[in-house]
């Protein structure tokens, strides 16, 4: 009988086929190694149309295929990335499809906080190039939003800041949209969150933000890491709301601050910057109430401080026609003078010129020249006399009308006419600064009439199924439980009464409107 499996003359090796040196290949390794951690350098990453992820780890002298199947990828709290270091823990196997071996990463974490810092800075340039960072496409802050959006965790202390500081300033509305803010599902859900209150419509059942707020406390740059995300920067810079991050504390710094529109160094200080001193305003609204009235005042007084300027300036209604009247008796006097100087002067000429003519002729001039001259010296005295009277007349109508009595008259009823303006003007504005004032405290009746708290105390309540609000009979028959919610008590239904539990934050991930 032959010993050997191989029948050749003169050969002894064992004889396997291709498919039992790859298995054994194969049972080598796995048993060999099983479970590893390698530290490394990513080089080329690929994302597959299946949603599988081939990488290579490698270091300055070799290279090693690896692959992250698609469930356990998206469950990954740091994508790979090339060029960073990282530690990968997994198992080592064989591809016998390619005879060649590889890792199956089932978990990736950077090498220490320098390999962070190294992403980090690395996701910072590339969205700086893209213009997220650029001042110009930042966009302002509401003075005053109606609603206000806060993105952040419903427990903790960073949402009662805020609260109570809204509260403080400046009371709003605020919609809150609770999120992981740290871990695997931070950077998802928050991402998904500033996207839900883009995707609101203005004025719908659950109104539309008009200010976004991304807030957590301080923590270590693991902790904050979710904030470092890209989707959640994109989403941020995307935001058609207007969003102010409020992530850590002052020297905590992360991606979304750089693209929000306004950084704030802590949560509280993000509602201070949000909304502003309601006190203040009115305070504003008094203030400019009062220097308008002090305005309206000082202009009357210099105005009649004007007044009475001019009128002392004028000069008195006599001395006005002194000089006119000196005139007037200056040409009456010269007049009878000038006339009996102008007829010797025409009567020498007449002479001159008759001297030369024949008696006759001259006689019978003579004659028709005195009778002319009769009739023309007795219409001119007559003409005299009238022309004195109308200049005497008119004189005295011009004298009447600058008497000082007319014109004290006149200043008397400019002066009335400029006090019913001033005191009209001083009583438009009282009666506007009154109805602003009236305004904004019908605006804050409305506001405490219509919140929740408010609601209860008028006599309402709110009947619960467990965690389910029952609106209707149907609903209340079908209940297990049923409990009544007055002001100040939850009371089972058939029992007595006990004291009030405090209302369950909404589960995360879905948004709680509550009536600050």
């Amino acid at each position: 009988m032959d010993l050997l499996e191989d029948d050749t003359p003169g050969r002894n090796e064992p004889e396997y086929t291709v498919s039992e040196i790859s298995g054994a290949v194969k049972r080598t390794i796995e048993g060999e190694f099983g479970r590893v951690r390698i530290k490394g350098e990513v080089g080329r990453v690929m994302i597959a149309r299946s949603g599988h992820v081939y990488l290579d780890l490698k270091d300055d002298r070799a290279v090693l295929a690896s692959i992250i199947w698609k469930g356990q990828a998206a469950k990954l709290a740091v994508q790979p990335e090339e060029g960073m270091e990282v530690v990968a823990i997994g198992k080592l196997t064989t591809f016998p499809g390619q005879s060649k071996y590889q890792m199956v990463i089932e978990d990736v974490r950077p090498a220490g906080v320098g390999a962070l810092m190294a992403m980090l800075e690395k996701r910072k340039k590339a969205l700086q190039a893209e213009g997220l960072f650029d001042p110009a496409r930042k966009k302002p802050i509401p003075y005053l939003p109606e609603i206000i959006g806060v993105v952040t965790s419903p427990q903790g202390a960073v949402i009662r800041d805020i609260l109570h500081r809204l509260r403080d300033r400046f009371p709003r509305k605020v919609l809150i949209w609770p999120v992981a803010v740290q871990g695997e599902g931070c950077a998802p859900q928050v991402t998904a969150a500033i996207e839900g209150f883009n995707a609101m419509t203005p004025g719908g059942s659950l109104p539309r933000p008009d200010l976004i707020i991304v807030a957590r406390g301080g923590g270590s740059i693991e902790d904050l890491w979710g904030f470092n995300e890209e989707s959640v920067a994109r989403a941020a810079a995307a935001s058609d709301i207007p969003l102010i991050s409020a992530v850590g504390h002052e020297t905590d710094t992360t991606l979304i601050d750089y693209v929000s529109d306004i950084r704030a160094p802590t949560p509280t200080a993000a509602a201070e910057i949000a909304v502003p001193v309601r006190l203040d305003l009115l305070a504003a609204v008094d203030s400019f109430g009062a220097r308008m009235a002090q305005a309206l005042s000082g202009m009357v007084g210099a105005r009649k401080q004007r007044l009475a300027d001019l009128s002392r300036a004028l000069p008195r209604a006599s001395e006005l026609t002194q000089t006119a009247r000196q005139r007037f008796d200056l040409a009456g006097g010269r007049l009878d003078a000038s006339l009996k100087a102008g007829t010797a002067t025409k009567r020498l000429s007449f002479e001159k010129a008759a001297s030369p003519l024949r008696p006759s002729i001259l006689a019978r001039q003579t004659e028709r020249m005195t009778a002319r001259l009769t009739q023309t010296a007795g219409r001119l005295d007559t003409a005299l006399d009238r022309r004195a009277e109308r200049s005497r007349a008119q004189f005295d109508r011009v004298s009447g009308g600058l008497s000082l009595k007319g014109i004290q008259r006149d200043l008397g009823l400019q002066r009335d006419r400029l006090g019913r303006a001033t005191r009209t003007a001083s009583q438009a504005g009282s009666i506007q600064v009154k109805s602003w004032r009236d305004q904004m405290e019908k605006l804050d009746r409305l506001r405490e009439t219509l919140g929740y708290q408010a609601t209860l105390e008028r006599g309402y309540a709110v009947v619960w199924d467990g965690d389910k609000v029952v609106t209707n009979s149907t609903q209340a028959k079908k209940a297990t439980s049923l409990e009544v919610q007055f002001k100040d008590a939850r009371i089972p239904v058939g029992a007595a009464a006990k004291p009030a539990a405090k209302p369950k934050p909404p589960k995360s991930g879905q948004p709680g409107l509550f009536d600050d």
